[in-house]
């Protein structure tokens, strides 16, 4: 089958990466998937077996998801808009795709709702209508209003087949977050979490004994950063390591090995940092989806500094529910601070988790065989 995965991260990178996941799941199978990104490249993220489309690239204004720039920083024009449109329905139209999957839209992305709107309209004027998806993680941006969940409601009503809520039901259910009306009950479909396959240990036992910070690839995770930073600066003995993302990082690092005090190891995001959490003595990240996920399958003690700028409280739900596990604590980022980081990060020492916690976390999988079966049952 034909699958096409549209996705725009304006932020972080994390709704990218979980649905370059889910779309090398289906390319694994022997369909042929094609993914639409509509955010800032990430080079070092694995595209193998997708074919890539980059649309004209936007991202927020820091928290501001209403107010969009372009890769070099300037506002976004209507004619930035028409390009990506234009792009994005002449992709549609080549592809002819079986599967058409939109990650996070309706239940966000209301800033781009005329694209993806387009899109859907153009998806459902195709010869042969393709199976339509949306494609949601396990928590969910609360509604501000309640007419946009009502409005979200009606978009799945006239144009989804399902949603794909990629979560085990045993820890998160969608409702937890977001109202879920008896009509979006029924098109609900849980997959599991969507994780790459659990990595095992580094083969050079790199990471040992180490704190480990990482916060993706965008500005927020500045402050965390810095933190981190001055801990390792007080810190006697431990050694820290800062990941830091995004596509030109030496700025940041120079800026972090100098607030260290050269006491940290200071580089650009790994491919091996997943390998790395399986020998750390600590982790200490944001609380996004894929980074929750990473943490969770390594057994790695953690310290999750969950985002909460411009009232966002996703990250703030997810972490208040994973630190009932053992070796798992949280700081809120108004009390972030080298001191507080210290504390935290000497809290978790000794308490190493069992990995897994017999939760399912082969979601990208078990959305290939629902979309497939789904698509086969409207034959």
């Amino acid at each position: 089958m034909k699958v096409m995965v549209v996705v725009t991260h304006l932020l972080g990178a994390g709704h990218l990466s979980r649905a370059l996941t889910l779309a090398r799941a289906f390319a694994a199978r022997g369909h042929d998937t094609t993914l639409v990104s509509g955010g800032r490249p990430v080079p070092h993220f694995d595209t193998r077996g997708v074919d890539m489309v980059q649309l004209r690239a936007l991202h927020s204004d820091g928290t501001n998801f209403s107010h969009l720039l372009t890769e070099d920083g300037a506002p976004v024009t209507e004619a930035d808009y028409q390009a990506r449109r234009a792009v994005l329905l002449e992709t549609l139209g080549k592809m002819q795709p079986d599967i058409l999957i939109t990650e996070l839209y309706p239940f966000g992305r209301r800033v781009l709702r005329h694209e993806f709107q387009a899109l859907l309209q153009a998806a459902h004027s195709l010869p042969h209508r393709p199976l339509v998806l949306a494609s949601v993680r396990d928590i969910l941006a609360p509604p501000s209003k309640p007419e946009r969940a009502t409005a979200a409601d009606e978009v799945i009503d006239r144009y989804y087949d399902g949603v794909l809520v990629h979560s085990d039901k045993r820890s998160t259910v969608l409702d937890q977050s977001w109202p879920v009306s008896d009509r979006l009950q029924e098109r609900l479909h849980y997959t599991g979490y969507v994780a790459p396959p659990a990595a095992g240990p580094h083969p050079e036992c790199a990471g040992q004994g180490e704190v480990i910070v990482a916060a993706g690839a965008g500005s927020v995770g500045d402050a965390l950063f810095e933190a981190a930073a001055g801990a390792a600066r007080q810190s006697n003995g431990a050694t820290w390591r800062l990941l830091v993302g995004g596509a030109h990082p030496e700025p940041r690092i120079a800026r972090l090995l100098e607030l260290s005090g050269g006491n940290a190891i200071v580089e650009p995001v790994r491919p091996d940092f997943r390998q790395l959490l399986y020998h750390a003595d600590c982790a200490v990240t944001m609380c996004g989806y894929n980074t929750a996920l990473d943490v969770l399958q390594s057994g790695c003690p953690a310290v999750l500094v969950p985002f909460d700028d411009g009232g966002e409280v996703e990250q703030t739900l997810r972490a208040q529910s994973l630190t009932r596990l053992d070796g798992i604590c949280s700081v809120k980022t108004s009390d972030l601070s080298p001191d507080t980081l210290i504390k935290a990060v000497t809290a978790t020492k000794g308490h190493r988790r069992h990995a897994g916690l017999d939760l399912h976390f082969d979601g990208a999988q078990r959305s290939v065989d629902i979309a497939v079966s789904l698509q086969r049952g409207r034959r």
